[in-house]
């Protein structure tokens, strides 16, 4: 059996991002593969702690990865200041002359995967492109990790996440996959309700607002963060509609700052997030310039949450622009618009945090790995790119932990889906499929 299919098998995903099923990405052809453990966003500790614990483990899975797509060499990024990751993972690569390490500085956003293939082999990914376009493959240290699982038979059932924010006790822990956010922060010393506490799941700069303890734990889930509901930060990341296209017209000054410290924008892109305020606030489409640039925004929030001194939302506005697009039916053109900035602009993390009023909440975590006993899970049946997951059993089966419950439908784009614990099939939706423990 080949590796791509082992990974089929085994339901791996992108666990740092969108979650793309990484058994296409091993059935593809690379010079090199980068493994992503710079964690992109602050606050977050899952990267550099997997990394200590597991080198070996992690080297691994990228040795089968480069070799599956014949590529000459694997390049494990990561900050310069994880000295102990850097330590861990020296000792664990001697002996591999393919495989190397490449120290990146603690800016943001270093782990975004078009940043990293530049600074790695200095080749920029199109827009609308993806770093196959330049020869390179990008996976994530976790998923890494659940490649080597993968070879050895091993299903994807947990994952490692952050909680942190406003709780007593910040910890980065392995949980099944399906686990209620609740049950999690209550393990890391959390509030017992939402009241006046709102939720970001994933980092402080790209994560989703979420109110729901009841919502789950899935494949991609980096971290959980608690802050309270009036922390300016929460709101600058709810959708204000009119406001904030009021507050445009009042302040946008066209400055350009949020242009000029434009990661992708300095990677050649032609990324303007000027522009789309511009449009916006005249209502004039043409104002918007080259669309192309657009699609090329990853929503990392640089321009709002540090370019922008009037506190407006120019990323919110690209998402907006790039949604219309979309829906209009316009695709990107696959491009690379000008040179590369040569002076590259570097934010340093703690002055983002600085900016964004979380500096507090910048702790180390404890790293609890041995599992957290888990009587209900609700696993989502779509938790990748791709169609959603077909289920293959029905309420009331007894399942096992590491059971295939979830196919991918035929000939679609996909992933399977295990039983993250052991139980009775209490419910199958359209949405999920619900397990109780069998201690519950």
């Amino acid at each position: 059996m080949g590796l791509a299919e082992m990974i089929r098998d085994a339901g791996v995903v992108g666990a740092g991002g969108a979650g793309f099923p990484t058994h296409i990405k091993a059935n593809s052809r690379a010079d090199i593969v980068l493994a992503n453990g710079a964690e992109c966003e602050p606050l977050l500790r899952v990267d550099r702690l997997v990394m200590q614990r597991y080198p070996e483990k992690i080297v691994t899975g990228l040795a089968a990865m480069a070799e599956a797509v014949g590529a000459k060499e694997g390049v494990l990024c990561l900050k310069k200041k994880y000295k102990d990751a850097i330590e861990a993972l020296t000792k664990a690569i001697q002996g591999r002359d393919n495989i190397r390490l490449y120290l990146l500085d603690n800016y943001y956003p270093a782990g975004d995967e078009q940043q990293m293939v530049y600074e790695v082999t200095g080749q920029v990914v199109p827009t609308g492109g993806i770093p196959l376009d330049v020869g390179a493959v990008v996976c994530n240290v976790s998923t890494l990790m659940n490649i080597a699982d993968a070879i050895d038979g091993k299903p994807v059932t947990d994952k490692y996440l952050t909680v942190g924010g406003e709780v007593d006790r910040p910890v980065t822990l392995r949980v099944p996959i399906g686990t209620p956010y609740g049950a999690l922060i209550a393990a890391a010393g959390g509030p017992g309700t939402m009241e006046g506490h709102t939720l970001i799941i994933g980092g402080p700069a790209t994560g989703n607002l979420c109110t729901n303890l009841n919502e789950t734990v899935t494949k991609t889930t980096g971290g959980i963060l608690v802050f309270p509901s009036d922390h300016p930060l929460i709101r600058q990341k709810t959708d204000s509609g009119d406001m904030d296209l009021k507050l445009t017209k009042a302040a946008c000054s066209q400055c350009t700052l949020c242009t000029d410290m434009c990661p992708r924008n300095a990677l050649g892109l032609g990324v303007a997030p000027h522009k789309a305020m511009r449009a916006a606030f005249m209502g004039q489409g043409s104002l918007l310039g080259d669309a192309n640039g657009v699609f090329s925004c990853c929503d990392c929030g640089l321009c709002t949450y540090y370019a922008c001194n009037f506190g407006l939302k120019p990323s919110r506005m690209m998402m907006r622009m790039k949604d219309a697009l979309i829906k209009g039916g316009l695709k990107p053109e696959k491009k690379v618009k000008t040179r590369v900035t040569p002076d590259f602009v570097k934010v340093p993390t703690g002055r983002l945090m600085a900016r964004m009023g979380i500096t507090q909440y910048d702790r180390d975590t404890a790293f609890f790995d041995r599992g957290l006993p888990i009587g209900r899970v609700r696993l989502p049946l779509k938790m990748h790119i791709g169609a959603p997951s077909v289920p293959v059993v029905k309420e009331g089966d007894m399942v096992r932990r590491g059971q295939l419950i979830a196919e991918i439908p035929q000939g679609a784009l996909g992933a399977r889906i295990h039983a993250s614990i052991t139980g009775r099939v209490s419910a199958v939706t359209d949405t999920h499929i619900g397990i109780k423990g069998e201690a519950s």
